[in-house]
């Protein structure tokens, strides 16, 4: 059905009922009622009339189209655009509903928008996705009344289209424009000055004065000038050694899959994870991927030649779990086997209590010895908004006291694995990303990698 009646309609029906059913009572105005119902009748078919006569060069009355991207970016704003044109020869007024996937569980996407004649309008929202994987949009409906207000006439668009939601593409574009334009404090990364130096041999070239003695080859000199060539003086040119190897390692267990602002902490590492590799290859360093919980998951080995950030982002995209208990002891297999380069490996787990940690300890201490290890875990942002709320009673002073014991725990967590030379993370889920930029940097500057 395309016709559908309007508030006012029902409003003008019951204003007839309520005086035909005076007009029982006073029977001269019986008359005027008649009279009343015969215009409503005229108006209602006038309407139907103006919204089914053909518009011009018989097109569609009313044209709609959602202008969205190919995919969606988990735990960003979407931006989605509603393009409304009136091809008809008078003012409309339109409400508009679009039927978003059920995952985002909103009933408000309705819009009500007065268009012109020949008009174009558009109307502008945006989508939150909290979880990766196909999302399905219905049909984009338009419902179009005359200036008279008494039908509406529904127009359909955009039917059956499946979308993507893939880790946050644009959180990552984000920072790949700040670091471009070495503008990355504007987003809290830490600007940190160098310490050291890791130097790789790039090429020889001819001695100019001012250049370190030092860096003579006298071999390649002593060839040059057998040959009798001129500048026969030549020194080694050395460059900040590139091409470290990053590898993001996540954990898919029964700890990451805590909510926090709808985005399971899983979720939180993958997104981190994009961006970090992105920013590690700006930094033309190798970024590789290995994801675990009681079996082995993706392995992707570390490179940084063109489409490989493409492929990470493809398998980041296709991890799924049914976070169970993490098997730390393959994970260090897997290390072995994958890992053979000495490499940062940062570690995004979670330790809700030392003696959860102290379990996996021997595994960490296995692969810190071989790699430089991360080990990235979550804050608890509620029980430190619990703890900063005031304690009105005995109640609340208790279970303050209790919260601050697992908030206790956490950090000492960190204070154990410094202990093994195992550096560590203790962030908050919406400071993960730049808290990790942040490490990465420090240990470049630092010459750690």
């Amino acid at each position: 059905m395309t016709l559908f009646l309007t508030p006012r309609f029902f409003l003008a029906v019951a204003s007839l009922a309520i005086g035909f059913v005076v007009a029982f009572f006073l029977p001269w105005l019986l008359g005027p009622m008649q009279i009343a119902l015969g215009v409503f009748v005229v108006l209602a078919l006038l309407d139907a009339l103006l919204l089914f006569a053909p518009a011009k060069n018989k097109v569609v009355p009313v044209f709609g189209r959602r202008v969205m991207g190919d995919k969606l970016a988990n735990g960003s704003d979407n931006d989605v655009q509603i393009y409304l044109e009136n091809r008809y020869r008078f003012p409309i007024r339109t409400e508009t509903i679009d039927e978003i996937p059920h995952q985002f569980q909103r009933r408000d996407v309705l819009f009500r928008v007065a268009v012109q004649p020949g008009e174009t309008q558009i109307i502008n929202y945006q989508l939150r996705p909290t979880k990766r994987g196909e999302y399905e949009f219905g049909a984009l409906n338009i419902y179009a009344a005359s200036p008279l207000g008494l039908l509406r006439r529904r127009f359909r668009y955009e039917q059956g289209r499946t979308v993507p939601v893939y880790p946050s593409f644009l959180q990552m574009r984000q920072y790949e424009l700040l670091a471009i334009h070495n503008r990355l404090t504007e987003a809290g990364v830490k600007r940190i000055r160098r310490v050291g130096h890791s130097m790789e041999f790039e090429q020889i070239r001819p001695y100019v004065p001012g250049d370190d003695p030092r860096s003579i080859n006298w071999q390649a000199t002593a060839r040059r000038a057998g040959t009798g060539a001129a500048d026969a003086l030549v020194v080694n040119h050395f460059q900040d050694e590139r091409a470290q190897q990053v590898y993001c390692l996540i954990d898919k267990g029964r700890v990451m899959r805590m909510p926090f602002d709808g985005l399971s902490l899983l979720d939180y590492a993958i997104n981190a994870t994009l961006v970090v590799s992105n920013i590690a290859l700006l930094k033309h360093d190798k970024a590789g991927l290995l994801t675990f919980s009681n079996r082995p998951g993706a392995a992707l080995a570390a490179d940084r030649r063109p489409g490989h950030l493409l492929k990470l982002l493809e398998i980041l995209y296709r991890q799924k779990t049914k976070y169970l208990e993490t098997d730390f002891e393959l994970l260090y297999t897997t290390v072995r086997t994958h890992v053979k380069q000495r490499s940062l490996l940062i570690l995004f787990t979670n330790f809700e209590t030392l003696h959860g940690m102290q379990r996996q300890l021997p595994y960490l201490r296995r692969m810190a010895k071989d790699h430089l290890l991360l080990v990235v875990f979550f804050e608890n942002t509620e029980l430190r908004e619990y703890l900063n709320a005031p304690a009105a009673t005995t109640e609340d002073v208790y279970n303050q006291t209790i919260a601050e014991k697992f908030a206790q725990e956490k950090r000492q967590i960190v204070l154990e694995l410094q202990r093994y030379g195992i550096y560590s993370l203790l962030t908050a889920p919406q400071d993960l990303t730049v808290s990790t930029i942040n490490k990465y940097l420090e240990f470049k500057a630092r010459g750690l990698i």
